[in-house]
């Protein structure tokens, strides 16, 4: 498909899809990149299963919850992560990324300090600045680092970082927190990132000039904000993947928050009795238990969906959508019985099959989101993509269902254990609208993909 745009199909665009580092670099640069996604996501996380004991201890509400673990985050880490990515588009990304660990991991570290909501907030809003140099960049240049090919599988590797770092986040959250309180769990998580700053600054290599090696014009081409957008609103599919995403990720985020207050509220003594088993306190058996079935699933997933992606892809564009279309359909009914089952052990394992199938759309959706534009965009795509992932996702989802929950308790008078029950399982229903969009972007993307 071709536009008038002059920007469409850049000088030499083939030579961009050129690997420009050996293999073993290339596996070297993906494992390190996979293990700064993981801490991202576990500083991003850890403050899920801080909940219940922030909650006591600071005496908030579940909405002020929701906004600490959610919108007052994604706004800053939306907005902020567009003018990166343009200035990642013509700058050195392993520094911007380096640069990023270092100021999310410190901001981490300060929410220890805090002794009261509104300090938290700031804190998290630092954690959403650092956090917002990470994502745009390194799809950027995972996308330089691998072929076309091979583009699903290596973002959903990299994305494997999201599961990952949501089982690390609980696991060491919870056992930090019964330990030592929760205020030593945020020092814990926001640590090891300095140590992944220094890697990321001194040993990931930018490729722009080995590229540039094959072909001049490669050097050059470069696209403003509003050339790309206008170049993105004639690709339909980017639309229909970015609300399905959005979608997921508010069903994923808005649950976050509230699944281990769900099973401290609904099943304490089972609970209890679980945690005994392990000699653990409830806290911690819920952050080890949560993490290793949903990280564990999430991580199996991950990187299934972005290979089954690319084997069936090749063939035909539009297995890159099929996949995570019937995965968002019936991952709904599957939510629904964990929610319901009388069994807290049960309602844990089928919470393994909902992680399972709730992340395979990661690699489908961001490889075709490179795969749509030409490289000197591929930054501010991904931006735009996660601008409307995240303040959807990460934005109102915890939110949402913390108001809808005390709403539900309060209003309705379900009580607090009802009410986070119902709230979880209506938010889950709408994972019919991401079932619609994947299917229609699976109508659109083989005249959309052009790289």
């Amino acid at each position: 498909m071709t536009d008038a745009v002059s920007t469409d199909t850049p000088p030499a665009a083939s030579a961009a899809e050129k690997t420009p580092f050996s293999a073993g670099y290339t596996r070297y640069a993906m494992w390190l990149l996979l293990g700064i996604y993981i801490i991202n996501f576990l500083d991003r996380q850890v403050i899920n299963i801080l909940a219940e004991p922030i909650k006591k201890d600071l005496h908030l509400a579940d909405w002020q919850l929701g906004l600490m673990s959610g919108l007052a985050f994604a706004l800053f880490y939306t907005v902020l992560g567009i003018p990166i990515a343009r200035f990642a588009e013509r700058s050195n990304r392993p520094v911007i990324i380096g640069s990023a660990v270092a100021v999310w991991s410190g901001f981490t570290a300060l929410c220890a300090t805090a002794t009261n909501f509104w300090q938290l907030i700031i804190y998290r809003i630092g954690v959403g600045v650092g956090e917002a140099g990470c994502t745009p960049p390194a799809h950027s240049l995972i996308s330089d680092y691998v072929p076309k090919e091979k583009r699903a599988s290596a973002l959903a590797f990299y994305s494997m970082g999201t599961p990952i770092g949501g089982l690390l986040g609980l696991v060491m959250g919870g056992l930090v927190a019964d330990a030592y309180g929760w205020r030593a769990a945020f020092l814990v998580a926001g640590i090891p990132g300095l140590l992944f700053a220094a890697l990321a600054i001194f040993t990931l290599k930018e490729p722009r000039r080995i590229m540039a090696q094959h072909s001049a014009q490669i050097a050059s081409a470069s696209a403003t904000f509003g050339e790309t957008m206008a170049y993105l609103a004639k690709r339909r599919t980017f639309w229909f993947i970015a609300f399905a995403a959005a979608v997921k990720a508010f069903i994923g985020y808005g649950h976050a928050p509230f699944t281990a207050s769900f099973f401290l509220r609904n099943h304490t003594e089972e609970v209890a009795q679980l945690a005994t088993m392990f000699n653990l306190q409830s806290l911690g058996f819920l952050g080890l238990a949560l993490g290793l079935i949903g990280g564990t699933a999430g991580a199996i997933g991950s990187i299934a969906g972005g290979m089954i992606a690319d084997k069936f892809g090749k063939n035909d564009l539009r297995a890159y959508m099929v996949t995570p279309a019937i995965a968002s359909l019936i991952t709904i009914p599957i939510f629904i019985f964990a929610m319901t089952v009388e069994s807290a052990a049960v309602g844990l394992c089928v919470l393994a099959i909902n992680g399972f199938l709730g992340s395979l759309w990661y690699g489908p959706v961001y490889g075709t989101a490179q795969s749509v534009v030409p490289p000197h965009m591929r930054a501010t795509a991904s931006a735009i993509l996660l601008f409307v992932i995240n303040l959807i996702g990460l934005g109102l989802g915890p939110l949402g269902v913390g108001i809808l929950s005390d709403w539900l308790n309060h209003g309705l008078g379900l009580g607090s254990a009802e009410g986070v029950r119902w709230a979880l399982i209506l938010s889950a229903s709408v994972g019919v609208v991401a079932f619609v969009c994947f299917w229609l972007a699976r109508r659109t993307i083989r005249e959309d993909v052009v790289s």
